[in-house]
């Protein structure tokens, strides 16, 4: 059977050349079309959220429309990468989830902030415990997740009324759940090693941790917001 590609090492070598650009165009097309569904995920879950208990005609004409785009950009993702459903079987969008709690199977690390005054700051009186509060975040150590478990006492004045604890520490995203190595893995497999959220999320879950599509695009959503201040800073030292 005669072979299509041609006997000449140059021609073979145009061929190639070719081929890789047209791979090039079709990556950066297939990463413009992420960084799009991304973004108008992350949108459209802000939405969802103000239009929850509202009868807003607009509001919910525009979800309609960021849905009806969310979907077409989702076929051609899709169709770019081989992942092409079922056409029998009506692909769902993607809802909102309540929270669910870290699997009590991942290993935790416990911070436990004092108080820095060790007496009352009103009135000098000595302090007795009172109670905590607690927050997890989830974190990755070297491609293994681990729960940040941080307990901030509480300490009471034992002759006032007097209530003290240490400051929450922040956060790379208000109130996130991710810390910041999970949030730089994320970040880094899918612009670096060209990871569709999708398919991170598989991968979380075969590690026993549920990360929705919608909840990985927040965090990148967030994640640009937060470095486009060192984006402005680094483009103004190029132009210079």
């Amino acid at each position: 059977m005669s072979s299509s590609l041609p006997d000449d090492i140059n021609a073979l070598k145009r061929l190639l050349a070719e081929q890789e650009a047209l791979n090039r165009a079709l990556l950066e097309k297939l990463n413009e079309r992420e960084r799009e569904i991304d973004h108008l995920q992350a949108q459209l879950d802000k939405l969802r959220r103000m239009n929850f208990g509202s009868r807003s005609e607009k509001v919910s004409r525009r979800i309609a429309q960021m849905e009806a785009d969310l979907k077409a950009l989702q076929k051609e993702s899709d169709t770019l990468t081989g992942r092409v459903d079922d056409p029998a079987v009506q692909r769902p969008l993607r809802q909102t989830r309540t929270r669910k709690p870290f699997p009590e199977s991942l290993p935790r690390d416990e911070k436990r902030l004092l108080p820095a005054a060790s007496c009352c700051p009103e009135c000098g009186g000595s302090l007795s415990y009172l109670g905590e509060d607690a927050a997890e975040q989830l974190e990755l150590m070297r491609s293994a997740f681990r729960v940040i478990r941080t307990v901030r006492e509480k300490h009471a004045c034992t002759q006032c009324d007097a209530i003290v604890q240490a400051p929450a520490p922040s956060r790379p995203i208000e109130r996130g759940i991710a810390g910041p190595g999970l949030l730089a893995r994320v970040l880094i497999s899918k612009y670096a090693e060209h990871t569709p959220l999708y398919r991170q999320s598989e991968m979380y879950g075969r590690q026993g941790v549920e990360l929705s599509r919608s909840l990985l695009s927040g965090w990148v959503d967030a994640c640009c917001r937060l470095l486009s201040p060192l984006e402005e800073a680094l483009s103004g030292l190029c132009a210079d």
